[in-house]
């Protein structure tokens, strides 16, 4: 599943045991609906993940985002975990708290090799 708009997109892969969210752009006030929605079409899985790698900014509004899915996704039985935030992201996480809420990790892929271009 991929929801486009100019700024932002999100592709969705649905394995057997998770759910992979990899969100492209900006996550503020003008693209949260968007990502919102892709968070909720999800199906249920024991793990949601999001791949914040191609996410340069994420406002109050992403994390509000963020928090609200994890409330869902555990309701549901399941584990929302946010994977490799890019600095600027990862700050915004610590600052907030919400690094202590919802786990944090590193997917150990080169970073150099990842390319941040919706598909």
């Amino acid at each position: 599943m991929t929801d486009s708009g100019d700024r932002f997109s999100v592709v969705m892969e649905v394995l057997d045991h998770a759910v992979e969210l990899r969100p492209v752009g900006e996550i503020d006030i003008a693209t949260v609906s968007a990502f919102r929605a892709a968070l909720w079409a999800a199906p249920a899985r024991p793990v949601v993940r999001v791949d914040l790698s191609c996410v340069p900014l994420l406002s109050a509004a992403g994390v509000r985002a963020l928090a609200a899915a994890h409330l869902r996704v555990r309701a549901r039985g399941g584990e929302l975990v946010l994977v490799d935030p890019a600095p600027v992201v990862a700050r915004v996480l610590r600052v907030t708290g919400l690094h202590r809420v919802v786990p944090v990790r590193e997917s150990g892929r080169a970073r150099e090799l990842l390319t941040c271009v919706a598909a």
